[in-house]
């Protein structure tokens, strides 16, 4: 008798859902978010909005949009199981067009706090005072 010593792959190949592999790539906490991502549109499949059960293939390109950051990922991998981050990341590859745009634009969100040019709160009673007779004046 042969002692076969077989190397499993972490991540089976088999039929995924597109809201399952989100979930389990660990791009949203629930599944429910991932779903109503996708339905909202923020989820792309091959450049195209796609339904929740979806079913994904490796070498699929998928655009993901959360928050302020939109990544492009290339999936690589199938799982149905939510692991560990560093598992999770196994998944897929991001472009790097992808990795440089959200640098890009993350360096413009922070110049742009620094400059003062973001609000972090509601105008008071006397802002808005000041802000109506401004446009006021702007329309004589």
């Amino acid at each position: 008798m042969s002692d076969d010593t077989k190397t499993e792959h972490p991540f089976p190949a088999s039929k995924v859902r597109l809201d399952k592999w989100l979930w389990a790539a660990r791009f949203f906490k629930t599944r429910s978010l991932a779903k109503q991502a996708i339905e909202g549109g923020k989820v792309h499949y091959n450049g195209a909005r796609s339904k929740v059960s979806k079913e994904v293939d490796i070498g699929a390109e998928l655009t993901i949009r959360a928050g302020w950051d939109e990544k492009e990922v290339e999936v690589i991998a199938l799982s149905e199981q939510r692991r560990g981050a560093t598992e999770a990341q196994l998944l897929y590859t991001e472009t790097e067009a992808s990795i440089a745009r959200r640098a890009a634009e993350a360096d413009q969100r922070k110049a742009f706090k620094g400059l003062g040019l973001t609000q972090k709160e509601r105008p008071n009673k006397k802002q808005r005072r000041q802000i109506h007779r401004f446009k006021q004046i702007q329309h004589d």
